[in-house]
Formats: structure tokens, sequence, C-alpha cells
């Protein structure tokens, strides 16, 4: 990503002499994800598609990686951190606040356990009067965790971070049937090794297909709704 993309990277002056801003915040997470996947790998993704985005859009900036949210339900497992989604909810909120210096903020988000809080955060916004926006991704028949679709993704993104002579099938039964039992046990009552799915053909070929998909449909989500919010 260029430096001039990267908010940590620029002087306060720089961002006033912008004519537009919008501040795209990478949320994902630290938890487990298998014993083939880095803890970090919804934060890598999510920064990933951020770089991606500012290098499209010339409005981007993109905020510091949150890295530590609300994984509560990957409990038990070695290495995973967790703020909870109250604590994740008011940090969320306090962001978008210290950000009107900014025409919009919009959080790109890696974790699905993370919903709740971003909801409670973008309902205070917008009750405040604040521009903030949430887009999450969806991949068509995509696993749901540490499987394939996140495996491919990562190594076309950090290959060096993956150990596929590690990897094993996980759960494969979807989402909706596991949900009651993920509420009541998080994921070690489902899976024994944290995967729900199967990440053993993972490639990064599939990897670089759906990493395009997601930026695509990340751009979109800016254009039709950011910019045309703050730009009627």
């Amino acid at each position: 990503m260029a430096e001039k993309h990267a908010l940590a990277s620029v002087a306060s002056t720089d961002i006033t002499a912008r004519d537009f801003t919008i501040v795209a915040v990478p949320l994902g997470s630290c938890e487990q994800h298998g014993p083939h996947l880095p803890l970090g790998t919804d934060s890598i993704i999510a920064d990933y598609l951020c770089q991606q985005l500012a290098s499209h859009l010339a409005s981007i900036v993109v905020a510091p990686t949150i890295a530590i949210s609300a994984s509560g339900e990957h409990a038990g497992f070695a290495g995973t951190l967790s703020i909870g989604t109250d604590a994740l909810s008011t940090v969320l909120t306090e962001l978008v606040r210290s950000a009107d210096w900014a025409d919009a903020v919009i959080f790109v988000n890696g974790h699905g356990g993370n919903a709740e809080a971003v909801t409670r955060a973008l309902r205070t916004a917008k009750l405040e009067g604040r521009k903030a926006f949430a887009w999450w991704p969806s991949l068509p028949d995509a696993d749901a965790h540490a499987g394939f679709a996140e495996t491919s993704m990562m190594l076309a993104i950090a290959p060096q971070l993956v150990d596929m002579s590690r990897a094993q099938k996980g759960n494969t039964a979807s989402l909706a049937e596991l949900e009651p039992a993920l509420r009541a046990e998080g994921i070690l009552g489902v899976s024994a090794n944290g995967i729900l799915g199967d990440p053993r053909d993972a490639n990064a070929q599939n990897g670089f297909d759906y990493l395009n998909q997601l930026r695509q449909s990340l751009s979109e989500f800016v254009l039709e709704h950011c910019l045309i919010a703050v730009n009627p």
C-alpha cells in the first residue's frame, strides 16, 4: 500500500489537505484458525482488502487494524484473545466519534463474531448524525472458518504463514446446522481442531479469485453507499 494511504504513516496536515476522506478500518481478530493458519488470519485478510480498496479509490485512508475484537466463541483454544462485544462496541463507537475530521468511516470486517458490536456502533453513529458504514465479506458456498476459502486466501496473501502439512478436515456441516451448538458451546463444541470446512485442497489461485470477488464487492459498496451518502 502506498504510504499516503496509510493513516498512521502520514501527518495531520496531509489529511487536512485532502478534498475528501473516507477512513477504512480493518476489523479482524486474534483467534485460532486451526493448526495450519495464523491467529491473525482475519486481520490479515481485512487489512489486505483495505489496501486494495485504497489503491483503487483515492478518497480512502486505511486506519490501523483492530486486531483484537469479539472472539469469545473461540475460547478454549490457545492464543485466542478477545475483548468481548460490549467493549468492542464502545471502541468502535468512540472511534467513529473521533473521526469527525473525515467524511465517513467504513468498517471492513474479517470476523463474523464482531457483528453485534458493529451493529450497535452503527446504530449509535446514525443517532448522532455521523456517517459510518460496515461491509461484510460474502462468498457463496464458501466454508465457514479456516477451511478451503480462508486457507486459499491466505496462500495468496501470505503463504509463508500457512503450513499445509498440518491442514486437516474439520466439521463440514453448514452454519445453519451448527448454529445452536455454536451459540451454546462455541467452536470447540463442534470442532475439536477448530476448523469448519476442509482446507486440504486450498490453493493460491482460488485465493486470488476469492480476493478479487471481495475487492470488487467492497469497492462497489463504497461507491454505492459511502460516497453517495456524503455526496448526495
